[in-house]
């Protein structure tokens, strides 16, 4: 764990695992943020919340219109623009960096692991590094943005011995035996 990060985690759906699903979350929000941190010797706050399919549903229709659960939905609480005044204030004993809420929805993690073949707990780790990433001011709307964050989280991830997310895993039926 960093030493200055104070980690609000909320699990309110455990089929993930429990504490083997907090391990995993809080492992690529460690790796996520030394990659991506202004400082990463500031105090920061972060909240994560693992939940079901019907508060990821409601959350994504009310913020992105979306009326159906989500893997990952971030909202950060430091506009990505003033981040790096926040850290230097942090540092300079002022308040934490309120980085932000990071709520993932278990059942679709779990779904979208095993369509997409990969072990349950590299595809969390990916959407914690991947909601991280978000928080701290990245994103994959153009192009050349997605290009960044993808090889970013392929960077951090591989820090965690997990592969390249991104790699089409063919699905067969002998990986599914």
């Amino acid at each position: 764990m960093l030493p200055d990060l104070t980690l609000d985690f909320d699990q309110r759906d455990t089929s993930l695992g429990g504490e083997a699903a907090e391990e995993a979350v809080v492992a690529a929000v460690v790796a996520a943020l030394r990659a991506s941190a202004l400082k990463v010797a500031a105090p920061m706050d972060l909240s994560v919340i693992i939940t079901g399919a019907d508060e990821s549903q409601a959350l994504n229709a009310e913020y992105r219109g979306r009326d159906y659960p989500t893997n990952v939905l971030s909202f950060p609480a430091t506009e990505p623009e003033d981040l790096h005044d926040a850290f230097q204030f942090a540092l300079a004993g002022g308040p934490p960096v309120m980085l932000g809420d990071m709520v993932i929805c278990a059942p679709v993690v779990a779904c979208e692991a095993v369509a997409q073949n990969k072990p349950l707990f590299h595809h969390l780790a990916h959407l914690s590094v991947h909601g991280v990433l978000h928080l701290m001011g990245y994103d994959h709307i153009e192009n050349d943005e997605a290009e960044e964050m993808e090889a970013l989280e392929r960077d951090i991830l591989a820090g965690l011995d997990i592969p390249d997310p991104y790699e089409v895993i063919p699905v067969t039926d002998e990986t599914n035996d």
